[in-house]
């Protein structure tokens, strides 16, 4: 469970994108896995893995084809089960609001706060719909690096974030990002 989870969290793979992984998905030379496989129309993606999460895949028995070979009731059963004996123990219940799909917000939250790129989250989330994307950095308050973001896919766009105090600050697949301090 420990080594599902901080996939989850590195990544932010839903839950059926982590369950259909599969051992030729992973590239430790690289440090990278693939979600081929991804759910609800998404796109495929390559995403970096850290050295911790790469040893605690390499323990693990490899069975099948199949990083991990539980059933998804399965594995919700056993985190309901963990999560409620720990918001026991440690007399805190908001442990048990945690649910799978919540490490996905925090990985696409803690993303963008480091890269103020909503591009690069929508890329990393398989989104091929911005508006997705932005429902799971829509809660995040910056105090001291609250941005205005825009995208310029034009040069008159860009010229007229420019005039407005905008600052250029990253290119993806050829969508300009563009940032002013609100």
């Amino acid at each position: 469970m420990a080594t599902f989870l901080r996939l989850l969290k590195e990544t932010g793979a839903r839950i059926g994108e982590a369950l259909r992984l599969e051992w030729r998905d992973l590239d430790f030379e690289r440090g990278t896995i693939c979600i081929n496989n991804p759910e609800k129309n998404s796109l495929p993606r390559i995403l970096p893995i850290t050295p911790t999460l790469q040893a605690m895949l390499r323990s693990l028995p490899k069975r099948s084809k199949h990083i991990f070979n539980s059933a998804k009731s399965t594995m919700q059963s056993n985190l309901r089960t963990q999560r409620n004996s720990l918001a026991l123990k440690l007399k805190n219940p908001r442990l048990k609001q945690i649910h799978f799909h919540t490490f996905r917000h925090f990985f696409a939250t803690m993303l963008y706060a480091k890269t103020l790129n909503i591009l690069r989250v929508q890329q990393a989330l398989g989104h091929k719909n911005i508006n997705n994307t932005m429902i799971y950095t829509q809660l995040i308050e910056f105090k001291s690096e609250d941005y205005e973001v825009q995208i310029a896919t034009t040069v008159d766009k860009a010229k007229r974030l420019g005039e407005a105090g905008f600052e250029h600050y990253d290119t993806i697949d050829g969508k300009h990002l563009y940032k002013k301090r609100k």
